[in-house]
């Protein structure tokens, strides 16, 4: 269970980090394309954090999350500018990609094409809990 103070820094985090990552794909290239922060979880003793991005349009989600792992560095130290008086130390920082919207989507697609992934659950793909 989180604490309130990881509550609080992993809000911090994602605000930060939402502008951070949406300019940096406007500025690289990617005009059109809407990246957003979905999820934040920080460690117990605060110095990791768990990053899930989400990217729209769908085709854009492998450059967006190979330019994110290349520019770690100056993402972080962008990150530790903007709090560096609400956090002491910048977690190191792991980002991942948040299919919830794709598979949401594609149980709405199912419903519609009149399939009920209730009684057939092999009409979508297995998914890892987080």
């Amino acid at each position: 269970m989180e604490t309130q103070r990881q509550k609080k820094i992993a809000g911090v985090i994602q605000k930060d980090l939402a502008d951070i990552l949406q300019r940096a794909a406007t500025d690289g290239g990617f005009k059109g394309t809407i990246v957003s922060v979905s999820k934040v979880s920080v460690t117990v003793d605060l110095s990791q954090a768990k990053i899930y991005v989400s990217v729209f349009p769908q085709a854009e989600v492998p450059a967006i999350m190979e330019g994110i792992n290349n520019n770690l560095p100056f993402i972080r130290n962008e990150l530790a500018k903007r709090t560096r008086h609400q956090l002491r130390r910048v977690p190191e920082l792991a980002f991942y990609h948040d299919d919830s919207l794709d598979y949401i989507e594609k149980i709405d697609h199912s419903l519609k094409k009149g399939e009920n992934p209730i009684e057939n659950p092999d009409l979508l793909p297995k998914r890892k809990k987080s």
